[in-house]
């Protein structure tokens, strides 16, 4: 299994300063956390593309780019491009670049994104949204295969044998799909041959299964091999229990509250949130060993191939952000990898 971590970039405020970091200030954390990433030996780091706020992170090529010229063996995705509202020319352009600075480390994951800002910031029918991310998919898949590309579709102009540059430094950049709670995206995936990953950040991670068999399903149906299936989590990981909840709790509230004005969520009570990191629950926060044991229940239920940790759920500070990361590397992954070879 690959253990990583992927990041929205977020910047709330502190709990123990109670202030938001300057977004300077934020992204020369967040390249720290990846170089330590890669230090520590894990396999993956994505970022995510927002268009809010509260994140500094519309840009993920770019701070992958920036990571790239930092690191040596860690692979650097985006978690998630919003292919929707992004132009599939330019999303290619963009990673091979990546892929270059990095020799060959990058990938692209693409889907929905966890807000809509994006569509109408770039002038986006929502309405009309699985019409576009169908087409525009089928479009970077293209890029992907060929140089010189002829296209017609409805919600982008014509290319009329065009050439795409610059090619990337991999054969073929690794493209996988995010699916949230849409059958029909996980089977898509599995029939397009592409590794899915499934965002569990709520209830029973267990009732989950249903995509991973849906994509599996949708592969068979095309006659290929099931691709691989990475789970992405929220969680914190420090010294023993009680720290990680005490230091990811305030982050934790700060962000979900915030949300759940807009969609019309209960505030999150410290119950709520201890529930939710239990064996059973959804939110990987704990101590080592706690971590440990719930990678490997998960993987029991799933089989899955890749396992991605959000640590910076709302802001923490940076010091007990970087010593998940080291907790990770050093003792979680090498015991996670030694009980499944």
């Amino acid at each position: 299994m690959e253990l990583g971590i992927f990041s929205f970039v977020e910047n709330t405020p502190v709990a123990d300063t109670g202030k938001a970091l300057s977004p300077t200030q934020r992204i020369h954390n967040l390249l720290e956390e990846i170089e330590l990433a890669d230090q520590v030996g894990l396999d993956v780091f994505g970022i995510g593309e927002h268009h809010r706020s509260e994140y500094v992170a519309s840009a993920p090529p770019v701070l992958m780019a920036a990571a790239a010229a930092r690191t040596k063996n860690i692979r650097l995705s985006s978690a998630v491009v919003v292919l929707g509202s992004d132009d599939p020319v330019r999303v290619f352009q963009q990673f091979s670049t990546v892929d270059l600075v990095s020799k060959g480390r990058a990938e692209i994951m693409i889907g929905r994104g966890s807000f809509i800002e994006s569509f109408p910031l770039f002038g986006y029918d929502l309405n009309k949204y699985d019409d576009i991310f169908t087409e525009k998919l089928e479009l970077l898949l293209k890029l992907q295969d060929n140089e010189i590309i002829t296209w017609k579709g409805k919600h982008r102009p014509d290319i009329n044998a065009r050439g795409v540059y610059p090619r990337p430094h991999q054969q073929k950049m690794p493209l996988w799909i995010a699916v949230g709670g849409t059958p029909q995206s996980a089977y898509r995936a599995g029939y397009l041959g592409l590794p899915m990953a499934i965002a569990i950040i709520g209830g029973e991670p267990a009732r989950f299964k249903t995509f991973a068999d849906i994509h599996a399903r949708g592969a068979q149906d095309a006659g290929i091999t099931p691709p691989p299936i990475s789970i992405n989590s929220h969680g914190l990981i420090a010294d023993d229990s009680k720290k990680a909840l005490d230091i990811a709790y305030p982050a934790y509230k700060t962000q979900m509250d915030k949300i759940g004005q807009e969609r019309g969520w209960a505030p999150m009570t410290r119950a709520q949130f201890e529930a939710s990191t239990t064996l059973h629950g959804a939110n990987f926060i704990g101590s080592p060993q706690q971590i440990i044991d719930k990678i490997l229940f998960q993987h029991e239920i799933f089989k899955h191939d890749r396992f991605n940790l959000q640590i910076t759920v709302g802001s923490m500070p940076h010091k007990d952000v970087m010593r998940s990361i080291e907790l990770f590397g050093t003792v979680v992954a090498p015991a996670v990898k030694q009980a499944l070879s």
